[in-house]
C-alpha cells in the first residue's frame, strides 16, 4: 500500500482523542495503527459535554457530522448554564451568556466512539493491547511494550491513553514527579427521570439548560439528557483545607449509600433535597487531575488529552481541550513538507502552542470549581458571584485555534524547516 508520507504513527489510547487522530490520519493517506487497552464493549456509558471550541475542532477535522448523527441533537444547541442558590429560596443568580455561537453537543461516549470507529478501516485499531512501557530502539525508532510481551516499533506515537497515562511516563522522564494528584474532590453520580421529579413537587425548571446549585464547598449540577426526560445528577464536594494528595488506589469509583450524599448536603434546601431522595443508587469518583506540564512533547512520542492535561471538570472544559490537541497536531502532521526527517522540529511548534493554552484552561477550570464552593448566602455573595461568572467561558469557547496553527506555519518557514 502507498502511503502519503514516509513516517508511520502508532496511537497508544482508542478513546475520543486516540479515535479522532486516527480517522485524521488515516484519510490523509497516512499509516496509523490504534492500540486500545480495553473493549468498547466495555466502556462507560458516560455524558461528553462539547462546548463551542470542541465543535468547531471536530468540524475542521472533518467527523462532526458523523457524531451529530449518533447523538440524540438534531444539531448543536446552546447549552448556557444557570446559576441557582442550594439554598431556600433557591434565588436565581446568573446565566451564562458569551460566544457569538454558543451551541454545543452532549452525546454519550460510547455512542461518540461507534461513529468514529465506523469511519475507520477496522485493521487500523487492536483490542486488549496495554501498553506497559515505551522506550527507544537502536535504529532510533520508538518501541511500545504490551502487557500481552508484544512490541510494536514505529516512528510517531501519539499517547492518546488518558489521565494514568504510561506515554506520559515516557515523556516525563522515569525519574521525574508524578503530576497525577487527587485534589480531594468526589462526583457522586446518577440519574432521575424527570417526571419523578416533577410529582415530587421540584419547582426549579431543570429541562431547559443545566443547571448549577452553588453552595459552600460543594455544588451540584443538574443536566437534561435523552431528550430532557432525564436528568443527570452530578455533586461536586471539594474539601479545601487539605492539600492535594498523591494518586489514590485505584479503581476511583465505587457505589456509595444515598445517606452519605445527603448528610453531606442536609444544609441546602427544597428542591435540591428532593433531588438527591430521588438519587437512589449513587456512585463515586474521586477526581484525578494533573499538575500542568511544560512539555507535551519528548522525542517523537507526544502526548494530547487527558494524558497531558487531564483536569477538573467544573468548566466542561476537558474533553473541548483534547480535540484541540488533536486538530493542532493533524494540521502539523498532515502538512505537504512534514516528513520524517523533520518531525521534531514540527512536534516542537505543537509543544510552542498547546501547553499554555491547555494549562490556561486546566488553572481556570480549577478556580471555577471554588467560585461554585464559594456561595454562603444571596446576601452574602449573590453580586460578587454574578460579576466573577461574568466571561467565566469567554476565553474557553471562543479560542481562534487557526491562529495557533498559523504561528506554528510561519515558524516552520522561518526557520528554514518548511
Amino acid at each position: 500500500m502507498s502511503y502519503s508520507k514516509d513516517f508511520t504513527v502508532a496511537i497508544c489510547g482508542g478513546g475520543l482523542c486516540g479515535l479522532a487522530c486516527a480517522v485524521a490520519l488515516s484519510r490523509a493517506g497516512i499509516s496509523v495503527t490504534v492500540f486500545e487497552a480495553s473493549s468498547f464493549s466495555q466502556e462507560a456509558g458516560a455524558g461528553v459535554g462539547l462546548g463551542p471550541n470542541a465543535v468547531r475542532a471536530l468540524k475542521g477535522l472533518g467527523i462532526f457530522d458523523a457524531i451529530l448523527a449518533r447523538s440524540d441533537q438534531p444539531e448543536p444547541i446552546p447549552r448556557l448554564f444557570g446559576f441557582v442558590s442550594a439554598k431556600d429560596p433557591h434565588d436565581f443568580i446568573f446565566s451564562v451568556s458569551c460566544c457569538e455561537d454558543p451551541v454545543a453537543l452532549a452525546i454519550y461516549r460510547p455512542a461518540f466512539l461507534d461513529a468514529v470507529v465506523e469511519l475507520l478501516d477496522p485493521s487500523i485499531i487492536q483490542f486488549r493491547k496495554r501498553c506497559t512501557s515505551i522506550d527507544v530502539s537502536e535504529n532510533g525508532r520508538h518501541v511500545m511494550h504490551f502487557a500481552d510481551s508484544t512490541t510494536h516499533e514505529t516512528d510517531l506515537i501519539i499517547g492518546a491513553d488518558g489521565v494514568r497515562s504510561v506515554a506520559r511516563r515516557f515523556v516525563i522522564g522515569e525519574l521525574a514527579k508524578d503530576p497525577l494528584i487527587y485534589p480531594n474532590t468526589a462526583a457522586y453520580r446518577g440519574l432521575v427521570p424527570t417526571e419523578d421529579l416533577r410529582r415530587a413537587g421540584v419547582q426549579t425548571e431543570l429541562t431547559g439548560r443545566p443547571l448549577c446549585f452553588v453552595g459552600l464547598d460543594k455544588h451540584m449540577i443538574c443536566f437534561p439528557i435523552k431528550g430532557a426526560t432525564v436528568i443527570n445528577i452530578v455533586v461536586f464536594l471539594s474539601d479545601y483545607d487539605k492539600p492535594p494528595q498523591s494518586e489514590l488506589p485505584y479503581p476511583w469509583v465505587e457505589s456509595v449509600s444515598q445517606k452519605e450524599l445527603k448528610e453531606h448536603c442536609k444544609d441546602w434546601g427544597h428542591d435540591p433535597k428532593i433531588i438527591l431522595d430521588h438519587l437512589k443508587n449513587p456512585s463515586k469518583w474521586s477526581i484525578h487531575a494533573l499538575d500542568p506540564l511544560q512539555n507535551y512533547v519528548r522525542d517523537k512520542v507526544v502526548l494530547v488529552g487527558d494524558a497531558s492535561h487531564a483536569m477538573l471538570p467544573h468548566l466542561g472544559a476537558g474533553a473541548g481541550q483534547g480535540f484541540e490537541d488533536v486538530f493542532v497536531l493533524i494540521q502539523l502532521l498532515t502538512h505537504p513538507r512534514t516528513e520524517k526527517s523533520n518531525l521534531s522540529d514540527v512536534l516542537a511548534r505543537y509543544n510552542d502552542v498547546r501547553p499554555p493554552r491547555a494549562n490556561d484552561v486546566l488553572r481556570a477550570s480549577a478556580r471555577a470549581g471554588r467560585l461554585y464552593d464559594s456561595f454562603r448566602s444571596p446576601e452574602q455573595d449573590k453580586t460578587r458571584l454574578q460579576t466573577e461568572l461574568s466571561g467565566i467561558w469567554e476565553d474557553v469557547w471562543s479560542y481562534d485555534l487557526h491562529k495557533d496553527v498559523t504561528t506554528s506555519f510561519e515558524t516552520l518557514h522561518r526557520l528554514h524547516v518548511f
